[in-house]
């Protein structure tokens, strides 16, 4: 699929092109009885009885497609609804875009012209050309790279046009050009989540992220074992011990300010494959736990967004990467382990291994001196059952952090909730025999105490936040049309690059 930017009148731009699709945008009037809007005069009067029978009826997302149009040079029409004006945010057209695509796919049609030009002057904004472009390409992937080839579906050949006579402004080509690159690492890091354990084990992570990290400028370093263990880092080398496959340590480095300025620090958890090592995990869905990396994956696109976007900040990724695995050499219920800064942890539940892998990867955060330091990973079930798989939860006690998160979250249309962290969660993960328990003495509020439990390895007046994100990190297709029903999603990467900018000096 190609997405382009037309400086032209629709007419111009169109010129009798052959099996091709006009889309227009259609909305909810503001009057009582809330009359379709189509946003082209010209069209709109061919299409009235439509409109006064509501046949159109502009609700969002909906797609009504009209073969053999003879009023434009495009052979056929596609009207999509906005819904209520009022109400219609960047989000909604990266929504939209999803259900045009999916349209235009179904007519058989190879090339599309979206008409941007009879849009109102409000919504001709430089946030809604980079969510159409957005929503384009994140509907766009599709995961079929280990099916033969008698069962591979085509990928998507559609060209998509985007018409707007002012798309010459700087501002614009701006917006249209972050879209794709945005997308484009969203869509990077669902392929790295998507891939099955046995293809994608630490070392394969590690590779992916170095070969991806020569295309911006990105500095990779990668740790083995030998150095993981030389390193002091108990948590990730203790969960590692129960897998025939060896760990890695990944750093990426992108520098687009001063040398002397603090980095602001995204950590990722990147359990390639997680069975719950001792105490084994149920049967039933165990295979998605393939997506227990989607942290670590969604860490390495932030920092390849950032290069791309040429952002002026120091970001750093950082993504500890195991198997949690039962072999013979695997740590025990009852083993104690000691992360890099000293403090010692009772393993209690294998499963609870997420966090003992963070643990020293915070610590070697907050060695580097940063601005601050963000971590991401699908670390408890319990936020799935608090949240569902619409909202991505995070933890943090510092204020002004909290402020530019939810700002970050409203400039990238990703839905995101804060979560309580009190010292009631920390007390809760207190250890008998070691300094903590992976696990809480008490009952419920299983994310809250997690955080606690992380919250012990950031440095004290550093700010940090933690999100979980088990609850959006795959199979949100049934919320948001852009992302695969099953798949993996790229959850919190374009708020995650909002964060980095808010940054930028």
């Amino acid at each position: 699929m190609t997405i382009d930017l037309i400086s032209q009148d629709l007419d111009s731009a169109i010129s009798s092109k052959s099996n091709t699709v006009l889309v227009l945008f259609s909305s909810l009037g503001d009057d009582k009885d809330k009359k379709p809007v189509l946003h082209n005069k010209s069209v709109a009067k061919h299409l009235e009885t439509n409109l006064e029978e509501k046949s159109i009826s502009g609700k969002s997302g909906e797609t009504v497609l009209f073969r053999e149009f003879t009023h434009s040079s495009c052979r056929h029409l596609l009207v999509v609804g906005l819904g209520s004006a009022k109400e219609i945010t960047h989000e909604s057209f990266r929504q939209i875009a999803a259900s045009i695509h999916d349209a235009v796919k179904a007519s058989k049609s190879d090339e599309a012209f979206i008409d941007f030009e009879s849009l109102p002057a409000k919504m001709k904004s430089e946030d809604n050309i980079q969510a159409v472009v957005e929503g384009l390409l994140l509907t766009s992937y599709e995961f079929n790279e280990l099916k033969s080839k008698k069962d591979k579906k085509p990928a998507s050949n559609v060209l998509f046009h985007i018409v707007l006579k002012e798309s010459k402004n700087a501002a614009y080509k701006k917006a249209f050009s972050e879209g794709l690159a945005i997308a484009d690492t969203v869509n990077f890091a669902r392929f790295l989540g998507d891939m099955p354990g046995n293809l994608m084990t630490p070392d394969i992570l590690a590779k992916k992220a170095v070969e991806a990290a020569k295309s911006v400028k990105v500095k990779a370093t990668v740790w083995d074992k030998a150095r993981i263990k030389k390193e002091k880092m108990g948590g990730l080398l203790g969960v590692s011990m129960g897998s025939d496959q060896e760990p890695r340590f990944i750093v990426l480095e992108y520098n687009g300010a001063a040398k002397g300025k603090k980095p602001v620090i995204f950590v990722g958890k990147g359990l390639t494959f997680d069975c719950g090592g001792i105490s084994i995990k149920p049967s039933a869905a165990m295979e998605e736990m393939k997506y227990d990396m989607c942290g670590g994956a969604n860490v390495i696109a932030t920092v390849l967004a950032v290069a791309k976007l040429k952002l002026k900040v120091n970001v750093m990724g950082i993504v500890p990467s195991t198997e949690n695995m039962p072999g013979p050499s695997a740590t025990k219920p009852g083993d104690i382990h000691t992360a890099r800064n000293g403090k010692t942890f009772e393993v209690n539940n294998t499963d609870a291994e997420g966090r003992l892998i963070l643990s020293d990867a915070l610590v070697y955060a907050c060695e580097q001196k940063p601005e601050i330091v963000i971590d991401a990973a699908t670390l408890t079930g319990a936020m799935v059952v608090a949240l569902g798989n619409t909202h991505t939860g995070y933890f943090t006690r510092n204020e002004k952090l909290k402020k530019t998160i939810e700002e970050a979250a409203k400039a990238s249309g990703e839905w995101v909730w804060n979560m309580p962290l009190t010292d009631f969660h920390v007390q809760d993960m207190k250890g008998t025999y070691a300094d903590l328990s992976n696990i809480s003495s008490g009952k419920g509020a299983g994310s809250a105490t997690a955080a606690a439990f992380l919250e012990q390895f950031v440095e004290e007046g550093i700010p940090w936040a933690h999100f979980d994100i088990a609850g959006t990190g795959w199979s949100v297709g049934n919320r948001l049309k852009y992302c695969p029903k099953k798949g993996a999603s790229g959850a919190m990467i374009r708020t995650f690059v909002e964060i980095a900018r808010s940054f930028e000096r």
